[in-house]
C-alpha cells in the first residue's frame, strides 16, 4: 500500500526484539510500510529477547509435528529420543495451574491454539530452530526423555533468534533504526497517528497509520520496580536488556490504555548473587541457577524456605526469585552432594560463578559465606532423616521421593546430603520481565480504560498484561511475543490499509 507525504511508514513498530520483529514480518508480509524503532546501538538490540536461551513451548502430537520446526533431525536422533506429547489441554492445564487460573481466558486460548502454527511461520520466515536435548531432557537406557513440555528451541538462542529476526526484517525492507527511543505516542480524538521519539539528542514526530507497542516491560527500572513490585525489588538484579525502562507502559497508559495483568508479579529466578546489575551477553542466560530440584536451598539462618521438589523446574524457577529476595540479605545458597552433580545444567560450570566446594559437610558449612554454620547443619541433619529413601530416584518424573514431616516439604527427587565432595552456589533474585502491562483484544488491539479499542494502536510482548500471574510456565514467553506479535503487525497492517482507502476515497479492499 501507498503512503501519503505526511506518513514516514504505515505501521511503526516500537521496539526490536522477537515481539516486535513477528509484528514487523507480519505487517510487512500484508503490503504495509514498516519502520522498526530500537532505542538500544544494534549490539544491544533485541530486549529481552536477546538474554533468552531461546525455548518456545508448543503444543505438538508427537515427532511429526517437532519435524515440522526442526526437519533437520537425523534418523539416529529421532529413534534416541522419546519426545512424547504436549496437547492443548496439557498446555491450557500448566497456564491455569501456574497462574492460580487468573489468566485471562481468551488470551490464552489464543495462544495455546496458535502456538504451534506461530513456530511454523517463524520457521517459514527463516527462524532455525533445534530440539532441546541439553537442556530439556534426559538420558535412561540410551533414550532422551523429554520431561518438562518444552521440545525445541531457537538455534543460537536469544542472540541467534534476534540476529535471523532482524536480518529476515531487513530482507523484507523494513526500516530498522537504532538508538531512537519512543518517548510519546501522537494521539488525538481519532486514534494513534505516530510516534514522537528522542534520537541523537533530537526530538523528532514519526507519522504513521498504525503503532504496534513490543518494547518491552518496566524490569530494567529501579524506581518502577520499587514502585509496583515492592520494597527492595530496586535491588534486584536485571536477567537482560537494560533498556526495558517502563516507557511504553507510560506512553499507552497516557493515552488511555486500560492496565490489566498482575503489575507486583513478575518473571523473577535464582541468579548468580554475583552477576551484573544487568545482563552481560558475553555470558548470556548462564547466570541463571535452576538445578535447584535436585539439592536444598538454604537462606541467612541455614534454613530451608521452598519446596526445591514442588514441580518441574519450568513451572517453578521463575517463582523462586521472588522467594529468594525474600530471605534475609536478599540471598540463598543451593546445595547439592556428590550423587547428583552430574545432573547440574551447564550453567553450572561457567567461569564467572560464585561457588564453593568442601570435602566435608562441617566445612562447607564454614564455607556457606553470610550463613549461620549450626543452622545449617541442622537442616542438614533433619532433611537427610526425612527423606523417602524407599522409592527410587528418577529425575524424569515427579518421583514421589519425598522429604517429609519437615517445617517445608520437598515433594520429589529429594536424596541424602552425605557423599562428599559437596558443591554450593549463592543466588539472589533476577528478574526476567513485569507481568502488568495494558489491555488487548483478541486482535491485539489496545484497549482504553472504557473497554474500547484505542484506533491505530496495538500491543504483544511484555507490555501486554493478562497471560501471567505470579509465575509462568518456562518458554511461554517467545511464544506468546510471536503469536501477538504476529497478530498485531496483520491487525496494524489491515487497519493501516483501512485508512489509506480512506483516504484515497477507494473501497475498503479485503485484507490479503
Amino acid at each position: 500500500m501507498k503512503s501519503d507525504r505526511a506518513t514516514d511508514a504505515d505501521v511503526i513498530v516500537v521496539g526490536a526484539g522477537n515481539a516486535a520483529a513477528c509484528a514487523a514480518l507480519a505487517a510487512r508480509d500484508q503490503g504495509a510500510s514498516v519502520i522498526m524503532l530500537e532505542a538500544a546501538p544494534r549490539d544491544e538490540a533485541g530486549g529481552n529477547s536477546t538474554y533468552t536461551a531461546g525455548a518456545m513451548r508448543f503444543c505438538f502430537s508427537g515427532v511429526d509435528d517437532i519435524l515440522s520446526v526442526v526437519p533437520d533431525l537425523t534418523e539416529q536422533e529421532i529413534e534416541q529420543s522419546d519426545f512424547g506429547s504436549y496437547g492443548e489441554d496439557q498446555f491450557f492445564d500448566d497456564m491455569f495451574r501456574v497462574t492460580q487460573f487468573r489468566t485471562d481466558p481468551d488470551l490464552v486460548d489464543i495462544l495455546v491454539r496458535q502456538s504451534l502454527s506461530t513456530v511454523q511461520w517463524m520457521r517459514s520466515q527463516g527462524i532455525r530452530f533445534q530440539t532441546s536435548h541439553g537442556r530439556q531432557a534426559y538420558k535412561v537406557d540410551g533414550r532422551f526423555k523429554f520431561w518438562g513440555g518444552l521440545a525445541c528451541e531457537v538455534w543460537g538462542g536469544g542472540p541467534g533468534l534476534v540476529d535471523m529476526e532482524l536480518a529476515a526484517a531487513a530482507r523484507k525492507g523494513v526500516e530498522i533504526r537504532y538508538e531512537t527511543t519512543a518517548v510519546g505516542l501522537l494521539k488525538d480524538d481519532a486514534g494513534v497517528h505516530g510516534v514522537r521519539v528522542l534520537s541523537g539528542g533530537a526530538h523528532q514526530d514519526l507519522h504513521a497509520r498504525a503503532v504496534v507497542l513490543a518494547c518491552g516491560g518496566f524490569e530494567s527500572n529501579a524506581e518502577m520496580r520499587a514502585r509496583y513490585l515492592g520494597p527492595n525489588w530496586d535491588l534486584a538484579k536485571v536477567r537482560g536488556t537494560r533498556f526495558n525502562m517502563g516507557f511504553g507502559h507510560r506512553m499507552a497508559l497516557d493515552a488511555g490504555a486500560m492496565p490489566h495483568g498482575h503489575w507486583s508479579g513478575a518473571h523473577a529466578v535464582g541468579w548468580d548473587q554475583n552477576a551484573p546489575a544487568y545482563g552481560d551477553l558475553a555470558v548470556g542466560d548462564a547466570f541463571q541457577k535452576h538445578s535447584y530440584p535436585f539439592g536444598i536451598m538454604v537462606n541467612a539462618r541455614g534454613e530451608r524456605f521452598v519446596d526445591e521438589g514442588a514441580d518441574f523446574r519450568n513451572y517453578t524457577y521463575a517463582k523462586y526469585g521472588r522467594e529468594i529476595l525474600a530471605q534475609p540479605g536478599l540471598f540463598a545458597w543451593q546445595v547439592f552432594d556428590a550423587k547428583v552433580t552430574h545432573l547440574l545444567r551447564d550453567e553450572y560450570r561457567i567461569r564467572q560463578i560464585t561457588k564453593v566446594k568442601a570435602d566435608t559437610l562441617q566445612d562447607l558449612a564454614e564455607k556457606l559465606e553470610g550463613v549461620d554454620p549450626v543452622g545449617f547443619l541442622r537442616t542438614v541433619e533433619a532433611y537427610n532423616g526425612a527423606i523417602r529413601t524407599d522409592i527410587p530416584f528418577d529425575p524424569n518424573i515427579k518421583d514421589g521421593r519425598a522429604a517429609v514431616g519437615l517445617p517445608v516439604p520437598k515433594s520429589n527427587w529429594a536424596n541424602t546430603i552425605d557423599t562428599g565432595p559437596f558443591e554450593a552456589y549463592a543466588v539472589t533474585c533476577g528478574v526476567t520481565f513485569t507481568f502488568g502491562g495494558v489491555k488487548i483484544t483478541g486482535d491485539a488491539a489496545v484497549e482504553d480504560t472504557q473497554g474500547a479499542p484505542i484506533p491505530g494502536l496495538f500491543a504483544a510482548g511484555e507490555i501486554v498484561g493478562g497471560l501471567f500471574y505470579h509465575n509462568y510456565p518456562g518458554g511461554t514467553g517467545l511464544t506468546a511475543g510471536a503469536v501477538f506479535g504476529k497478530i498485531a503487525g496483520e491487525t496494524a497492517a489491515a487497519f493501516a490499509r483501512r485508512l489509506a482507502d480512506a483516504a484515497a476515497d477507494q473501497p475498503i479492499r479485503k485484507q490479503a
